[in-house]
């Protein structure tokens, strides 16, 4: 094991401050962390969302065995997940987007199938949240190793920027687009595995919206809705999929247009924009942009940078 995550009360968080402390690990300030500790391979990083834990390095096994869990959790939890959250380990669906908030780049929404041998193939193999990978190459890795995992089944639906376009043209919706998209990949795994019960989706908006959307695909299967379900190894294993999907485009038409393209709205996304204009045109932007994010009027000079940036 090479990667581990946990949420954490902030008590335990000061906690293990503590004993990193004593234990000589050097501390380091990291973006939304509250600390971040280094002590030769091993990285123990406490995110101030949640807050939780990512820990990190040939050592971590070791680390979560032996520090971890006696001594911050209180508790055995790493082997006995099917204890703490069992319904991870029945047969579902996981799904999960990568690239909505990004003004570069398509929307891709994946689907992972799995039950309980393939939950604790992926559990071993260290999957988890891709927003807690920074790494290119490790999500690619991971994506392989899903792909290959033994009775996974998967399903995406990919929208390039130009098809984004039309479709919010279309929808008027952000959310209206993505219960679309959800139910569609739903609808996809429920083809090859009929049998399956339950999917359960990240909650992006109000719950019927996706259950409209669902129902419309002429597909009957318990839906849940949660926030944080990234915590789901089916839905932690579609979001490595979605993001995997979404970094090789985003690099593909980067190298094709000979221009960076940030992730995100940043200014930076804001700077790439007016470059991609001034050099290849408007049309181009359409092709490689979501054009209803307020970025774009940035981009175009029909809104100053001191109006407020975010997302319509």
């Amino acid at each position: 094991m090479n990667s581990y995550t946990a949420p954490l009360t902030y008590e335990q968080v000061e906690t293990l401050r503590g004993i990193l402390d004593e234990h000589a690990f050097e501390f380091s300030s990291k973006p939304h962390a509250i600390f971040s500790a280094k002590r030769g391979k091993l990285s123990v990083t406490a995110y101030e969302k949640g807050p939780k834990i990512l820990i990190q390095g040939k050592e971590t096994e070791d680390f979560v065995k032996f520090t971890l869990e006696p001594q911050v959790l209180g508790e055995a939890r790493l082997g006995y997940e099917e204890i703490h959250n069992p319904e991870q380990f029945e047969p579902h669906f996981g799904i999960d987007e990568s690239g909505k908030g990004d003004f570069f780049g398509p929307l891709v929404i994946a689907g992972v199938y799995v039950d309980n041998e393939i939950a604790r193939r992926l559990i071993d193999a260290g999957i988890m949240d891709s927003k807690r990978i920074s790494s290119a190459k490790r999500i690619r890795t991971l994506a392989t190793t899903i792909r290959e995992t033994p009775g996974c089944k998967w399903e995406m639906v990919s929208l390039g920027p130009e098809r984004y376009n039309e479709m919010h043209e279309k929808f008027r919706n952000l959310n209206s687009m993505l219960a679309w998209g959800h139910a569609r990949v739903i609808e996809k795994l429920h083809h090859t595995a009929p049998a399956c019960p339950r999917a359960l989706s990240d909650q992006f908006a109000r719950s019927e919206l996706l259950q409209t959307a669902l129902q419309k695909q002429g597909v009957s299967i318990q839906l849940d809705q949660r926030t944080k379900a990234e915590s789901d190894i089916a839905v932690a294993a579609a979001s490595i999929l979605a993001r995997e999907r979404f970094v090789d485009w985003m690099e593909k038409t980067a190298t094709a247009a000979g221009i960076d393209l940030p992730m995100g709205a940043s200014s930076a996304v804001v700077e790439a924009g007016r470059q991609l204009l001034h050099t290849h045109g408007q049309e181009a932007l359409k092709r490689v942009a979501k054009m209803h994010f307020r970025t774009s009027k940035l981009v175009l000079g029909e809104e100053s940078a001191d109006t407020d940036q975010k997302n319509s």
